[in-house]
């Protein structure tokens, strides 16, 4: 989940209109059909983490599957275009952590890259299949945006749009990025499509305390576990977000995070999860 680049993130706040950035809720642009939506008293949502990844290679058909077989409501994946413009999903810049190659992966054609066999022996998916092999997942697709130019950035939305669409998977899909202004082109781009503002600890404070949130208004908040506590965890109820939280696998931080209330988690091990859940009987307040 990590995101580069918080000085293209600075950037991108700065485009945001000043008179635009008050504390309203999301824009909710027909949200009320996307299966994302959970109402009060509902079992809180397990997401894999780049599939059931703790099981099974990140973000590989593998996983996906073994996310399905372990009970997940839906997977969360990354994804990026590369040279010859289909859509991979993939969360690293490069090749080097994941197949001890230096090339970066959106600079290859795909004829390269679906040839390509990660040191665990997988490959890597086009996001076209794995929305086709997974029709009743959940799936929250996150756009890596990080060495995107404007109009790269844009394009990258626009080929995701297609693909939700072609599958016919809108209902079920959420989008969401580290980068602010990936959103917001998201939300221009298909605002029928819920999006999310991912955010984390380790980020300046404009981004770790998600300042944008005020002015994207998207269908809901995506904080790094360290940063949800009640305070805050209110504080975007009362702003109508729905709140998704990551990445979360220790049984005591799903615990107090069910105790909280969170519409959902994402987790590397997603059956481990929901056991901790059932047992604890969470639901939301």
């Amino acid at each position: 989940m990590d995101e580069g680049s918080v000085a293209a993130r600075k950037r991108a706040t700065a485009r945001a209109p000043l008179q635009s950035r008050s504390m309203h809720g999301p824009r909710n642009d027909g949200w009320g059909s996307s299966s994302w939506r959970r109402d009060p008293g509902q079992h809180q949502r397990v997401i894999a983490h780049r599939g059931a990844s703790a099981k099974a290679p990140e973000n590989s058909r593998e996983a996906f599957a073994q996310a399905e077989a372990d009970g997940a409501d839906g997977i969360e994946l990354d994804v990026m275009s590369v040279a010859s413009g289909e859509v991979v999903v993939f969360h690293d810049d490069d090749l080097v952590r994941l197949a001890g190659r230096p090339e970066r992966v959106r600079e290859l054609a795909w004829s390269t890259v679906r040839e390509v066999r990660l040191s665990s022996g997988v490959g890597i998916p086009l996001l076209a299949d794995v929305l086709a092999a997974h029709p009743r997942l959940l799936c929250n697709i996150e756009l890596k945006a990080a060495g995107y130019s404007p109009r790269g950035l844009a394009a990258l939305v626009a080929r995701v749009a297609a693909i939700v669409n072609a599958a016919q998977a809108a209902p079920r899909v959420l989008i969401s990025s580290f980068h602010p202004w990936a959103v917001a082109l998201w939300q221009r781009h298909c605002p029928a499509i819920p999006a999310a503002l991912l955010y984390e600890s380790s980020s300046a404070r404009p981004f770790r305390e998600a300042w944008s949130l005020a002015w994207l208004r998207p269908f809901a908040a995506h904080p790094e576990a360290i940063l949800c506590d009640r305070g805050h965890l209110e504080s975007l109820r009362r702003r109508g977000f729905q709140v998704n939280v990551w990445t979360v696998d220790a049984p005591e931080e799903l615990r107090r995070l069910g105790a909280l209330g969170v519409d959902g988690v994402i987790s590397n091990d997603p059956k481990a999860a929901r056991a901790v859940f059932e047992a604890q009987g969470s639901r939301l307040c």
